[in-house]
């Protein structure tokens, strides 16, 4: 594993008080790395949706099969995963790195508590290189910075946005930032988002909405069509853009599927 390239801001302080939505996923994973008041959010999410934990999954499912193509088919060694969250085994680089072991793989998150657990649990091969960048998605700038003391950004790169756009508001200029760091992306690049529905036929959102509100996070679901525009400048890989467990499933690896609608848009788009 590389040396994490910056320390980035404000990783003094870790808030147990208030659910973070890189904690609340670990949760909703089954994981070890949250706090009480993540669980408390997590499970009052689930109150509303049983189905939010079969939906995380999938979510990262979805990241490790389009992984799995990027790494192998499409011949890509550089991935660049924004909004990382507590690593996971198989984590990216894990899956990336079985394939290719040269990748180079670099994280970027901005909970603190992600960094504490990356120092541990992101070793990689001697091939290939792992690192992290504490940074808000919000800063693409800095991110880039970063990123490119460890990867080529005149090389393809593998970018990854999975479950990390419905936490930026059209405020913060959502569309605006992916399209800066595609821009700053080599022709053959690809871009893995996945982002929460706000179609009519998953409306019931509006009051999780309100939910992660009240405890402080913001959450914006988006339209296919409002989905869709942050590939602009891509070409959409088949099937498209899809609900994540119908994104060539047949990469999976010990997945369980029973049908359930997973309202999330999954896509996997190459840049021209």
């Amino acid at each position: 594993m590389a040396a994490a390239p910056s320390d980035g801001e404000g990783s003094a302080d870790i808030d147990t008080g208030r659910p973070h939505p890189a904690r609340v996923y670990d949760w909703f994973l089954g994981g070890a790395h949250h706090f009480p008041a993540d669980a408390e959010f997590g499970t009052r999410i689930v109150a509303l949706d049983p189905t939010a934990k079969y939906g995380a999954r999938h979510n990262r499912w979805f990241m490790q099969r389009a992984t799995r193509h990027l790494a192998g088919a499409a011949g890509v060694r550089q991935f660049l995963d924004i909004g990382s969250g507590i690593p996971t085994e198989p984590n990216l680089h894990r899956v990336a790195q079985d394939i290719a072991p040269e990748a180079r793989v670099v994280y970027v998150d901005h909970d603190p508590l992600v960094r504490v657990h990356a120092a541990g649990l992101l070793s990689g091969t001697g091939a290939g290189a792992t690192a992290f960048v504490e940074a808000d998605a919000r800063d693409p700038e800095l991110i880039l910075e970063r990123a490119a003391e460890v990867l080529d950004f005149a090389r393809p790169v593998a970018l990854s946005l999975i479950a990390v756009t419905h936490f930026l508001t059209d405020e913060d200029g959502a569309h605006a930032i992916v399209a800066r760091l595609l821009d700053a992306l080599a022709p053959g690049s690809h871009l893995v988002l996945s982002q929460l529905s706000g179609d009519e036929e998953t409306a019931w959102v509006g009051e999780a909405v309100d939910r992660y509100t009240t405890g402080g996070v913001t959450l914006v679901p988006r339209t296919r069509a409002q989905t869709e525009r942050f590939f602009t400048g891509c070409a959409l890989l088949a099937p498209g853009l899809v609900q994540p467990p119908d994104w060539r499933p047949g990469l999976g690896v010990g997945e369980v599927r029973d049908g359930t609608l997973v309202p999330l848009h999954a896509g996997v788009g190459r840049k021209e």
